[in-house]
């Protein structure tokens, strides 16, 4: 015979499992069967165009470090503590003088509003509106100045000019613009072989060709609701972000020449740029702990520890086996933060425990900016983060300050 508190457990906890049916239930139908943030790339390789997802989900070469970035967090498992009181646990992080309601944020994504409408837009504002982190990539084709007004939490990245009589207009730009927090990706002094962009038709500048043609009319809620839109609301799309004033269209032959020529810049430039920038200063596309040392001696405020997504150097460290290298030369002094490879919120407090104050995620977000808009971002943002909670819980840790290395331990070698 079944127990008399059946009845009084099964009451207790259906209110909890009718909430969370009710918050899949309220999605839009295309977004109700998206359960993790590996269902959003499975979506959107259906919503996009063959070449615009190839271009996001792509790497460099053979794509081994693209593998490797997942496969490294395969390297540690949990060592979970159990009956702890967990019911107060909270994922807010402080960092820059500023708390955040988790620690992870949206990592910056080129050409975002080609994949959905107003991308730029949609990342920046879903993400302030959840309290996390957001990155403006400086190749985006919305001007910052926009970006910065309806979401002033965000941080801009740049990739600085080849020709460096105009990093100093840059720099005084984005200060104009109201960002406090400049980024500046330094793993791209030329650019990677990413053969996926030829196999999938994607060159840039962008070209007409009958593959896009068909790519576009077989998948019309991108072509209506993402390049029409665009086309009739705003025009040809421009990189309005890489320079101190408007830079090419999106079809043009010289973006291609806009974004070239980086490789003889150095940490001279850097220095300069400390000396100019008055807002926090960060540093991303560190893969060595001596780049840490003198990233963080310049006066950077924090690092990224990151490979780009795999997009660069092919067969290069993924960033969470060097995490906590720079962790430990550099973590006392300045926030070390990580992006690339990350899918879970098991992923985020891996890196948390090795000593990430932060992480990024780009292409995930991207999908789901793309798949369902700012509702297919804040869908992505509420499934990591109740991942990230579930965890936290299972760990038994009531804070980020809980997760530590104690909580891991070394898988394999």
């Amino acid at each position: 015979m079944a127990s008399s508190q059946a009845p009084a457990a099964n009451a207790a906890s259906a209110p909890k499992a009718q909430a969370a049916y009710g918050q899949r239930a309220g999605l839009p139908r295309h977004l109700q069967n998206i359960l993790s943030l590996h269902d959003f790339e499975a979506a959107a390789r259906k919503h996009l165009p063959r070449p615009l997802f190839g271009y996001v989900s792509g790497a460099a070469e053979d794509c081994v470090s693209l593998q490797a970035n997942r496969d490294s967090f395969q390297q540690y498992g949990f060592s979970s503590r159990v009956m702890v009181d967990v019911s107060q646990r909270n994922q807010k992080v402080e960092l820059f003088g500023q708390t955040w309601d988790s620690p992870f944020g949206v990592a910056p994504v080129g050409i975002s509003a080609i994949n959905a409408y107003r991308g730029d837009l949609v990342l920046a504002q879903t993400a302030a509106a959840n309290r996390i982190p957001a990155i403006m990539s400086g190749t985006s084709l919305i001007p910052m100045e926009d970006v910065a007004k309806a979401a002033p939490s965000t941080w801009f990245q740049a990739y600085l000019p080849g020709d460096t009589t105009r990093i100093d207009g840059l720099i005084d730009r984005i200060e104009a613009a109201g960002f406090g927090t400049l980024v500046i990706t330094v793993d791209i002094p030329v650019w990677a072989n990413r053969e996926n962009n030829v196999r999938t038709g994607f060159s840039m500048p962008l070209r007409p060709s009958l593959r896009l043609a068909y790519d576009g009319i077989t998948r019309p809620r991108w072509m209506v609701g993402t390049m029409l839109r665009t086309l009739i609301n705003h025009g040809m799309p421009h990189f309005e972000n890489s320079f101190a004033t408007r830079g090419a269209p999106l079809l043009s032959g010289t973006a291609i020449r806009d974004t070239s020529g980086r490789d003889h810049l150095n940490w001279k430039n850097i220095e300069r740029i400390r000396q100019r920038w008055k807002g926090n200063l960060i540093i991303k596309g560190i893969l060595n702990e001596d780049d840490a040392v003198m990233a963080t001696d310049i006066g950077a405020q924090g690092i990224v520890v990151s490979n780009h997504g795999g997009r660069q150097l092919d067969g290069v460290v993924a960033p969470l086996q060097m995490l906590p290298y720079v962790v430990d030369r550099v973590g006392h002094r300045t926030a070390v933060m990580m992006d690339s490879g990350i899918r879970r919120g098991s992923d985020v407090l891996k890196a948390v425990a090795l000593g990430a104050r932060m992480v990024f995620l780009g292409r995930p977000f991207m999908y789901a900016a793309a798949v369902g808009g700012a509702q297919g971002v804040d869908h992505a943002i509420t499934l990591l983060r109740d991942e990230v909670d579930r965890n936290m819980a299972m760990l038994g840790a009531t804070s980020m300050a809980e997760i530590t290395r104690d909580c891991l331990r070394a898988t394999r070698g």
